[in-house]
């Protein structure tokens, strides 16, 4: 049975939500990728962690306040703990390797190449890890020209947005930045979402009501 999917439950609550958050996280992890390049002491390591830590953590919040937007009509849906929060592991760790190359060899096209293709790809990793944590009565299948458009999306936006923080200065740039960079992440997040249909099992079926008791043909 195809389930009836809904991906803006709340109107445009969840979207605007998701994308401003996605914009806080780009803007404070791009500002500290941003400041690592100008210190070559100990404190460049820390700058760096710290920014792979917000956009990470952008990422993921902006993920699971879009997925509160998600429904399934026929079917509750429910999150297994340990892949959820497996999934933010994994989005700071593959977006502070991104960084970390851009941080320590510097803004050459090379490196934000490499550095931009690895935090795309911890965007995309880090989605359809959190939508392997979803549980609901059926199965998830994906449109593979869809998802692959997905991940082209993250991986372009996501090195525009770190060749912005590191080549342009000033205020306006860095938001410019973090904007590219909420786009990266809403972007990708609700492509991939278009490429999502779920079949639901018998389990998650509705059944039809039982038929009424036979009426007594007694008249005493």
């Amino acid at each position: 049975m195809q389930g009836t999917v809904d991906g803006f439950s709340y109107g445009l609550v969840t979207p605007v939500a998701s994308f401003l958050m996605a914009c806080l996280g780009g803007a404070l992890g791009l500002r500290c990728t941003t400041r690592s390049l100008r210190h070559r002491d100990t404190f460049k390591a820390g700058w760096l962690v710290l920014g792979a830590t917000s956009i990470g953590t952008g990422i993921w919040t902006m993920h699971f306040i879009a997925m509160m937007g998600f429904s399934v009509q026929q079917a509750p849906v429910d999150y297994d703990r340990p892949i959820t929060f497996a999934s933010l592991g994994v989005a700071i760790l593959m977006v502070g390797i991104g960084i970390l190359i851009v941080g320590y060899r510097g803004a050459t096209a090379l490196t934000l190449v490499t550095g931009g293709t690895i935090t795309g790809l911890g965007i995309a990793t880090m989605h359809y890890l959190g939508m392997a944590g979803m549980r609901l009565h059926g199965r998830v299948e994906y449109d593979t020209a869809t998802v692959a458009l997905s991940v082209v999306i993250a991986v372009v936006a996501a090195t525009t947005a770190l060749w912005a923080a590191v080549s342009v200065h000033g205020f306006l740039a860095s938001l410019g930045a973090s904007l590219v960079m909420g786009v990266a992440v809403s972007g990708m997040h609700y492509t991939a979402m278009a490429a999502v249909s779920v079949h639901l099992n018998g389990a998650g079926t509705p059944r039809p009501p039982p038929p009424p008791p036979p009426r007594s043909s007694c008249r005493c």
